[in-house]
């Protein structure tokens, strides 16, 4: 999830009010991904083999290009099976089609919605229903047919529960319900079930759409992921799926967007400023250590409420810490960075001083923060912890020692501010629908503010939202970099580390809730535990807390 890092003027008058910037590596899925595979099976009574049947498999991948927000359609056309040894055979044989401006041909009429089914109509069906009942004839015998005329009579039901999960499947399919589908196809891919993986991708393929409801434009880059993970395993995943980034000022305007539609980075960022405000309000010299300062939009209105404390400015020194590929963003290295801001605290008579660390947080070391005696010490985490490694990754588990050793520093007071969805160490399958569940209601919030058929937001849905989702759901291991755990979690983590929590000031409440007088009636804000909650109807979104 991206967020702005151009500064706006607002309405609003609030000193802590600031435009934000997080970069995070992004990732898409590969140019061509097809799975041409010829799958046998025994019968359960010995070792004939069934023919097997054929499906024309379309799969759509996004291509990185901001000008058209397009995606190409491949055409497969798969016959899926398994050895006698159970190992999977495959020829693979792929064919591109030209992309559409916002979507695949069969989609052109159609720009609020997803296409005709064509494997709905009531032909298809029948021929599905066709299919079914060899397939139970297959599995149950032949006297399956008399069997299920008894069905209303017998106590209990004689049908297997895979074909029952079949049924389920196909009534699902024929009233066009979208997440059940997608959640089928999940688990088929989780189950290494090819034949009905494919089978299922091929009527996803016909349901999405990139420019129709929330559930269908992130059912098209779901999709993307679960190609994806079948196309790929291991580290082999995140080198195929890595494309070109867009533009520096293409991403920026990308993120503006974003930033404006939705009040979740204003939430988070407004938050951490406001607790490190309180904590500092005595202090005559602050240092604040930012684990990811992009372009350093969230300090703006920070160092303009200090200007106007009472009693005067404190010296502030910023260490802002940044990994050089996020480059990008700032159209130049972090001494950019540290210009633009001591150019607008000399315009508001702020003493100030920069200190650029251009590294990764897996790299910081005590002695890359410059820590000076007599400074009140500020650590920031915003939408950064998530991206370090820990136990489950790596035997360094940098997520853990980070927070050792910003603990061992003595800080007045750390900010967390995180995405409220639990990835990290989840199974791919609970994965799948724990990501589901939550950019579902990202898609929503940002559906009520931007209409479906504008490019931009189908710009900032591909290159601020989708390529988290692929990563989430197409990569294990070091590759995953996107590792999301619930704020219960991370308690428990800075609690292990030494901290203890530091409850936000209920003057940093009461601001959010006029900033969210702004946007929709749906967005809500929650205080449990000393900690703060924003979320969209009944899902949690984003949560912020402090801690010293």
């Amino acid at each position: 999830m991206q967020a702005s890092q151009h500064h706006r003027s607002s309405g609003m008058s609030n000193t802590l009010y600031y435009q934000p910037m997080q970069k995070f590596d992004f990732y898409c899925s590969p140019q061509v991904q097809t799975l041409d595979q010829e799958l046998y099976y025994k019968s359960s009574n010995g070792g004939s083999q069934y023919p097997t049947q054929t499906f024309h498999v379309q799969y759509c991948t996004l291509e990185s290009s901001t000008a058209t927000s397009s995606y190409t359609v491949y055409n497969s056309p798969s016959t899926v099976g398994f050895s006698p040894n159970g190992s999977p055979i495959s020829k693979q044989e792929s064919q591109s089609y030209p992309s559409d401006p916002l979507h695949s041909p069969d989609m052109a009429d159609n720009t609020h919605g997803s296409p005709v089914c064509g494997s709905c109509t009531m032909d298809d069906m029948n021929s599905f229903m066709h299919k079914l009942r060899e397939l139970e004839t297959v599995m149950l015998g032949p006297d399956y047919d008399i069997l299920d005329s008894y069905d209303n009579t017998l106590p209990g039901s004689v049908a297997s529960p895979d074909i029952d999960s079949w049924r389920q499947i196909m009534e699902a399919i024929a009233r066009r319900d979208l997440k059940e589908v997608l959640i089928a196809c999940a688990k088929a891919v989780s189950d290494t079930d090819l034949l009905t993986a494919q089978w299922l991708m091929s009527e996803l393929r016909q349901m999405v759409s990139v420019s129709g409801e929330p559930i269908q434009r992130l059912g098209a880059y779901m999709l993307e992921g679960l190609v994806a993970r079948l196309a790929a395993s291991g580290s082999s995943i995140c080198k195929v799926l890595k494309c070109k980034e867009p533009a520096s000022a293409e991403l920026l305007s990308h993120m503006h967007i974003l930033y404006e539609v939705c009040p979740y980075f204003k939430f988070g960022y407004m938050s951490a400023n406001g607790a490190i405000a309180e904590a500092m309000k005595d202090e005559n010299r602050v240092h604040i250590v930012d684990f990811q300062i992009a372009q350093g939009s969230q300090w703006i209105t920070l160092i303009q409420a200090f200007a106007y404390r009472p009693g005067g400015p404190p010296h502030i020194r910023i260490t802002g810490i940044d990994d050089s590929t996020s480059a990008y963003a700032r159209g130049g290295g972090l001494n950019i960075v540290g210009q633009k801001l001591s150019q607008l605290a000399k315009s508001f008579n702020v003493p100030f001083k920069f200190h650029p660390a251009a590294m990764s947080g897996c790299e910081v070391q005590l002695e890359n923060l410059g820590i000076r005696p007599g400074e009140a010490l500020a650590v920031n985490f915003a939408f950064m912890l998530h991206h370090m490694p820990d136990e489950s990754v790596s035997t360094q588990n940098h997520r853990d020692r980070l927070l050792r050793q910003v603990k061992s520093l003595s800080p007045k007071v750390v900010t967390l501010v995180e995405q409220e969805s639990n990835t990290n160490t989840a199974a791919f399958f609970p994965r799948f629908v724990e990501t589901l569940d939550y950019y579902t209601a990202m898609f929503e919030s940002i559906d009520v503010t931007l209409p479906r058929e504008r490019k931009e937001r189908i710009n900032v849905e591909q290159h601020c939202l989708a390529r988290d989702v692929v990563n989430i759901i197409a990569c294990e291991g070091s590759e995953r970099v996107e590792r999301h755990e619930p704020l219960g979690k991370w308690k428990s983590r800075f609690r292990m580390a030494g901290f203890t929590p530091c409850p936000l000031s209920s003057v940093v409440n009461a601001t959010i809730k006029r900033l969210l007088q702004n946007y929709c009636d749906r967005y809500r804000l929650e205080e449990r535990d000393g900690a703060l909650y924003l979320g969209w109807m009944k899902r949690d979104l984003v949560a912020s807390c402090a801690w010293k």
